[in-house]
């Protein structure tokens, strides 16, 4: 039975109800995607058994499993705008403020590779309909970071130019780290820790010369 056929003969759920399967379901899947590491582990099946439900339940709520584990990655995501602001607090200097902020992202991404692989180190095309740039962009706390660049210009730390190509930028840097700790993590790293603040300090330290460089 295909899934457009279970869903039509499947009856409405109660009102509220739905939302909390919903919910159930996104629990399921982020759970076992935790204790997995791997999307390609995380079956449809496996999801519906977790939560006690048929594999076509799944279905009233997600078109397909790519779109369910996009939704898993944007709920996580959601904390990463948390974490960067608590970092980011942590100075009351602008541009040091920007380098915690670095770190942190860093940090994020390898406390969660999987949800960082899902979201930024896929194919191009793969995202599921209405994961467009600007949702991805906001998920990513562009728009604080922006808010950031922007403190900077305005306390003279760093010369007037565009906030958002610097912002840009600051975020190539950050996920170039961060992408090449999760692909590549048997290469001879230094200390993570040690080797992300140095590399965000020297990106941070350049935006303090003209913007002609």
């Amino acid at each position: 039975m295909s899934p457009a056929t279970a869903v039509g003969k499947r009856r409405r759920a109660p009102r509220g109800q739905g939302d909390r399967l919903r919910e159930e379901i996104l629990g399921a899947a982020e759970r076992l995607l935790v204790e997995t590491g791997d999307e390609e582990a995380v079956s449809i099946r496996a999801m519906a058994d977790a939560v006690g439900v048929t594999p076509p339940s799944i279905y009233l709520h997600f078109v397909d499993k790519n779109e369910l584990m996009f939704a898993v990655c944007e709920r996580q995501f959601a904390r990463l705008d948390r974490v960067l602001e608590e970092a980011a607090a942590g100075s009351d200097d602008p541009l040091e403020s920007l380098r915690l902020r670095g770190r942190a992202y860093v940090r994020f991404g390898l406390e969660n590779p999987e949800h960082y692989r899902i979201l930024f180190m896929g194919n191009p095309g793969s995202d599921p309909k209405g994961f467009d740039a600007e949702r991805v962009r906001t998920m990513a706390s562009f728009d604080h970071l922006v808010d950031a660049v922007v403190r900077c210009i305005d306390a003279g730390v760093i010369p007037r130019q565009d906030p958002v190509f610097v912002a840009l930028g600051l975020w190539a840097v950050v996920h170039g780290i961060t992408s090449l700790l999760i692909s590549k993590p048997d290469l001879p790293w230094p200390d993570v820790e040690t080797f992300a603040d140095h590399l965000c300090g020297v990106q941070v330290t350049g935006l303090q010369g003209s913007p002609d460089g």
